[in-house]
């Protein structure tokens, strides 16, 4: 699942997203609501942890925004505002749920998986939680990779980088994309670990497959096609 972060405490916004990464969750963060429109414009996301105020744009200005061009995103505002007439404008304008700081990350989580629990079941569409390449399907919900009838495991980076590559099957990823994505863009070293974990997913999606669905392209990165 691909989450969206939206705080204006830098600190705080890079907590949840490293939370969210090392619980199996793909995050991308941001401090203000214009760069916010800017990602939801050119990338598709599940989910939007938000602010109330960040710079020019309000909390419930954004919530009438993102409401007006997709209504089944699932939206939970984290904020210090404990204001109610705020509380109560958020969630009239299209918010799931609402969080005061400070407040526990394994509280969150649950929150998330409440909202995208009773969305699934509100429209019945669990199959758009289920990603497919092929022979190979990836549950976003119980985190379940299967190709063709065998069942995968794998650790949750793995995961997020799998599910990256889904999301942009036939998509050329370079290196430094993958590391930025999946490690943050202060990893900024020479190590080869992009190398390595492209490795272990061939060997867990592709040996003993006749078809190979990850592809190098030299001098460019990879591709899952």
């Amino acid at each position: 699942m691909n989450i969206l972060i939206i705080q204006r405490d830098e600190r705080q916004g890079e907590y949840i997203a490293k939370g969210l990464k090392e619980s199996g969750y793909s995050a991308d963060y941001t401090c203000n609501y214009e760069e916010a429109q800017h990602f939801f414009s050119i990338a598709s996301y599940d989910f939007i942890i938000a602010d109330t105020i960040i710079s020019d744009i309000s909390g419930i200005e954004f919530c009438k925004y993102i409401r007006s061009i997709d209504k089944r995103i699932g939206m939970i505002f984290v904020s210090s505002d404990t204001d109610i007439e705020t509380k109560i404008g958020v969630l009239n304008n299209g918010a799931d749920d609402y969080i005061v700081k400070p407040f526990l990350f394994v509280e969150l989580l649950a929150r998330i998986r409440a909202v995208v629990r009773r969305s699934s079941d509100r429209t019945g569409d669990s199959q758009d939680n289920i990603l497919v390449v092929k022979d190979l399907s990836l549950n976003c919900l119980t985190r379940e990779v299967r190709r063709g009838n065998k069942t995968i495991e794998l650790t949750t980076r793995e995961y997020i980088l799998l599910e990256y590559f889904m999301r942009n099957r036939n998509i050329v990823l370079t290196r430094t994309m993958i590391k930025e994505k999946i490690w943050g863009i202060d990893f900024i070293s020479d190590t080869n670990i992009v190398d390595v974990y492209i490795t272990h997913l061939r060997n867990k999606i592709d040996k003993n497959f006749e078809e190979k669905l990850f592809h190098t392209v030299r001098g460019a990165g990879y591709v899952l096609r």
